[in-house]
């Protein structure tokens, strides 16, 4: 076995974190997914951007619907829907032979509705059955109205990807509504067996504000803890995890079927040259854990990875850091949400450069 396949043998799941034409129609991804064991792809609007912009693919299909479609996000999801199909189908295989565990693709909510949780819903279910695939995951943000409609999307049965997570609270949030949304579920006496929900926690954006804040302090002890914040932030949240999912909170839940939400480490490429390029990956592979990785980051775990179950390792060094940043005053719970705020922009203009290549 390779690296990206020992990964996938301790329990971690490889998500690729790109999509396009050309992956699909070159057969990269298909090989990915032979070779690597690579078992969901994840998709936003700043990797279709780039898709459009880069892919040979597109051009006749835009062509074409610059004539007979006069709504640019219409136009866009003309363009998006097929591809997240066809990987979906690709995927078909890996969803069935995991009984529906794995095997997703992601398309996200326009970034817009990330504070109207009732437009959520509708877009989450208009997406849905616009795709028509058992093994799609909607994206919907964990802002607070994100969290609402995540909730009643799980009471309906449509299955979720929670981005734009940037803290432990804001991801135990996202567990106690899956749990919600489940037992609303069951009342109704509907089947939980196929639902299915991760929970998407960033991490190299967290390093890239800390960094900052504790380059800022300039001590000693702050510059010591500069790379340490995200990765400690992740072994606090999958405790969580573990208390939430394997505790009594789930044992009904589960007795009906349910399977746990799990967490997905999200924008695991460095941002900072001076950090290994698996910063992100090595210390947080485990069980019941998905790592969603875009394609140098793949390429490195694949070429150089040690592969080793160390999400639960080091957990009180983690506590102690995060104390450390605490009495230094940096609270990492504002980290969040400022990264939250920001993430949910970010994603608007990339959504908006995106429906402009299409006008």
């Amino acid at each position: 076995m390779n690296a990206t396949q020992q990964a996938a043998a301790l329990g971690q799941s490889l998500w690729l974190d790109n999509l396009s034409r050309s992956l699909i129609h070159d057969g990269e991804l298909a090989k990915l997914i032979a070779e690597d064991g690579v078992t969901g792809v994840t998709s936003n609007p700043s990797i279709f951007q780039n898709a459009f912009a880069t892919s040979p693919y597109y051009a006749d299909d835009l062509a074409r619907l610059k004539t007979t479609e006069p709504d640019p996000e219409r136009r866009f999801e003309a363009l998006a829907i097929p591809d997240i199909q066809a990987a979906c189908d690709l995927l078909l295989p890996v969803y069935e032979q995991t009984g529906g565990n794995d095997g997703y693709v992601s398309l996200e909510v326009a970034p817009r509705w990330a504070y109207h949780a009732t437009r959520t819903i509708e877009e989450g279910q208009r997406l849905s059955a616009a795709v028509n695939r058992r093994n799609l995951l909607v994206k919907v943000p964990g802002t607070p109205e994100g969290v609402a409609a995540f909730e009643a999307l799980t009471a309906l049965g449509i299955n979720v990807n929670v981005t734009l997570l940037f803290s432990v609270s804001q991801t135990q949030a996202i567990f106690d509504a899956y749990l919600r949304g489940l037992s609303a579920r069951v009342r109704a006496g509907a089947d939980v067996r196929r639902s299915k929900a991760v929970a998407s926690l960033f991490l190299s954006r967290v390093d890239t504000l800390v960094d900052a804040q504790l380059t800022a302090i300039g001590t000693q002890e702050a510059l010591s803890l500069r790379g340490k914040a995200a990765v400690a932030m992740a072994r606090e949240a999958y405790q969580h995890y573990l208390h939430t999912f394997h505790g009594p909170a789930f044992a009904e839940l589960a007795q009906q079927g349910a399977t746990p939400q799990y967490l997905l480490w999200a924008s695991t490429g460095v941002k900072n040259p001076d950090y290994h390029d698996l910063l992100y990956v090595e210390p947080l592979i485990g069980p019941e854990t998905i790592n969603t990785l875009p394609d140098k980051t793949l390429a490195a775990l694949r070429d150089h990875g040690q592969p080793a179950v160390r999400v639960t390792q080091g957990v009180d060094e983690a506590r102690t850091q995060l104390a450390e940043l605490a009495q230094l005053g940096i609270d990492m719970e504002t980290v969040g949400n400022t990264l939250q705020a920001d993430g949910v922009k970010s994603f608007e203009a990339a959504f908006d450069k995106l429906l402009a290549q299409t006008a």
